[in-house]
């Protein structure tokens, strides 16, 4: 990698007609800013805001940009980092062919998002004492591929060996169970207090499902979504340096859906 001119960063968000979700991923742009000074920090959208992915290429290769790392805002690689991304990301090559697009990898799963959620617990009123008392709710978005929602699971299963008493996937749509109902199954299995952990990163629609799942089921505690969380953009640097770091692939774009 050059270190005078390192690759721009590109955030790749999902979009939403939601004002808090591209407010959102706009403060953790600028906390990747001043984590590292001098690394140029763009915010792109698949959808719903400006600038979209295709605008903000076009015009980083109209500035002359040479090197782009795309790092997709997502904790599961889903139909978005598998198929869209990488199709959008081709077709910008195409346009540009002096323009080097290189995508990082999703988020999750990672340690440093373990840690963001249950420092959004705490911040929502627990302590370190109530793990042993205390079920969490583990609510993604949810999705219709599998192998996200294995990893939701899998997530599930190692965070409940930090030592809270239980911890259960639930999901806002396209999969089962919904919060409510993972919180009322932890209810009648007799835990004390019941915690949701919404896995999101901003707010939207399908977050606002999951807060009206937890006060629907009953749990005392609610935790934010992870935001910009510190954790959060550090795991987002961390990706984009193992991608710059990489062996280059042939064809590092076209990775089968």
């Amino acid at each position: 990698m050059d270190h005078a001119h390192p690759p721009v960063l590109l955030v790749i968000a999902h979009g939403s007609r939601d004002p808090r979700h591209a407010a959102t991923v706009h403060a953790l742009a600028g906390q990747l800013r001043s984590l590292r000074p001098g690394l140029r920090v763009e915010t792109g959208f698949l959808d719903f805001n400006a600038p979209s992915v295709p605008q903000l290429l076009d015009r980083l290769a109209l500035e002359d940009v040479r090197d782009v790392i795309a790092l997709p805002l997502l904790l599961t690689r889903a139909f978005h980092a598998k198929s869209d991304i990488p199709a959008v990301l081709r077709e910008a090559s195409a346009r540009h062919p002096l323009l080097r697009i290189r995508q990082a990898e999703v988020l999750g799963p990672s340690p440093l998002l373990t840690v963001a959620l249950e420092r959004r617990l705490y911040e929502a009123g627990l302590t370190p004492a109530d793990k042993g008392s205390t079920g969490v709710v583990l609510a993604s978005a949810g999705s219709s591929d599998p192998e996200a929602i294995a990893v939701i699971a899998e997530i599930a299963r190692e965070w409940r060996h930090t030592g809270w008493c239980a911890v259960r996937p639930a999901f806002a749509s396209a999969s089962l169970p919904r919060t409510e109902d993972a919180v009322r199954a932890l209810r009648a299995e007799g835990v004390r207090r019941v915690a949701v952990a919404p896995y999101v990163i901003a707010p939207g629609f399908l977050p606002d499902r999951i807060a009206a799942g937890a006060r629907e089921g009953g749990a005392e505690v609610l935790a934010g979504v992870l935001g910009a969380a510190p954790g959060l953009a550090r795991l987002l640097l961390r990706r984009y340096d193992e991608r710059a770091a990489a062996p280059e692939r042939i064809t590092p774009l076209a990775r089968p859906a």
